[in-house]
């Protein structure tokens, strides 16, 4: 019975962690504020306002997915002890296994929650837009990017998060060229953040007939999708819109009609664009979000006041300075250059595995031993 005993004062000692979680994630004013959005949604004349209606109901769920996610929590807790005291009172010890396996599963629970409070940035609760590029070197490079692809979708999934692909640009034999996709959920963004920049492949090529072994390199570039509360000023002017054909991989996804849409930035030459939508309409509003993310994270990036001092695109990604390496021979592992974190089960990483890899560069973050 001592190691019950032991698990018993262990799980009882998560009280106060738990106390302190609601603290920080202020679930009480959460409450408060959930409460007085459901009075604000029984005026008369509510619905009236569409857009403000939807703004509404939009916070309310926000502040209710958090706080269910805490309850839920804490519930698990309490249950866990209570599993842990009836076994102690009947002298049962066949349940040790059992409650060691949710032991485990709450504080990996717990972890991932209290890691949600160090997303305190402007724009670490939004969504989150990823574009991909292939780097130089054609096949290797553009299936290399396609696999990176591939794991942020599988990433994404795993996590429940919505993803709409906004733009696949085939590659000339195999993979892509370029791509992006749309990622909705609480926090997308604080989390995709430190998954911005170059990342490295080291294999052994499938289109080499030698068998030998290359390096290659695709870039990705995170933005958060930026909300209409936030005032941006694209002045017509200044944006060259063509409508061309779509094409590129992806089947029913992609619409062949002349309905896909490019956007051109001219101050800047920032191009964007969407063929995955099935109307013009659609694929201009995608493509106007990802020009007011791709503005904002610019102004931000380069500490500018407003979005006209951007003078041009400044500071491509530049391939040499990645921030993660993917070893497939003559060893595997993962690497990332910045906090040091390693994984050697590449394929569980190339299966959407990045939790370790999030996780290690927000509590660097938090630490102070990286910039933002």
């Amino acid at each position: 019975m001592i190691i019950l005993d032991d698990l018993r004062v262990e799980m009882v000692g998560y009280r106060k962690e738990m106390e302190e979680l609601a603290d920080v994630l202020n679930i009480k004013a959460a409450k408060d504020r959930v409460a007085q959005l459901n009075e604000e949604t029984a005026k008369d004349g509510f619905w009236d306002d569409l857009e403000n209606s939807q703004k509404v109901l939009q916070e309310t769920k926000s502040l209710e997915r958090k706080i269910d996610k805490y309850n839920k929590l804490n519930d698990k807790l309490e249950d866990i002890i209570t599993l842990i005291e009836l076994s102690i009172e009947e002298e049962d010890e066949s349940s040790v296994e059992e409650i060691k396996s949710e032991i485990t599963e709450f504080k990996s629970q717990l972890e991932e929650e209290k890691l949600s409070t160090l997303l305190t940035g402007e724009y670490d609760s939004s969504n989150a837009i990823l574009t991909f590029h292939a780097g130089a070197g054609g096949t290797e490079a553009q299936d290399w990017a396609e696999m990176l692809y591939r794991m942020y979708n599988h990433w994404a999934e795993s996590h429940k998060y919505k993803v709409t692909l906004l733009d696949y640009l085939d590659g000339d034999d195999a993979g892509m060229k370029s791509a992006s996709i749309l990622i909705e959920g609480d926090n997308a963004y604080g989390y995709m953040k430190s998954e911005s920049g170059v990342h490295r492949l080291v294999r052994v090529s499938p289109f080499d007939a030698s068998g030998r072994r290359h390096t290659s390199f695709a870039a990705l570039e995170v933005m958060p999708e930026i909300d209409d509360s936030i005032e941006i000023d694209i002045r017509p002017e200044d944006l060259q819109v063509d409508a061309f054909r779509a094409s590129g991989a992806g089947g029913q996804h992609i619409n062949k009609t002349s309905s896909a849409i490019r956007i051109t930035h001219l101050p800047t030459g920032i191009v964007v664009s969407c063929q995955t939508q099935r109307s013009q309409h659609q694929n201009r509003d995608y493509a106007m979000k990802m020009l007011r993310a791709k503005l904002v994270e610019i102004k931000e990036r380069e500490h500018l006041e407003k979005i006209e001092d951007i003078k041009g695109v400044q500071r491509e990604i530049a391939w040499g300075s990645q921030i993660r390496s993917y070893v497939f021979m003559p060893y595997t592992l993962v690497k990332d250059h910045r906090t040091g974190f390693e994984n050697g089960n590449i394929q569980a990483v190339m299966d959407g595995d990045l939790d370790g890899f999030i996780n290690a560069y927000l509590k660097s973050l938090s630490h102070g031993t990286l910039e933002k």
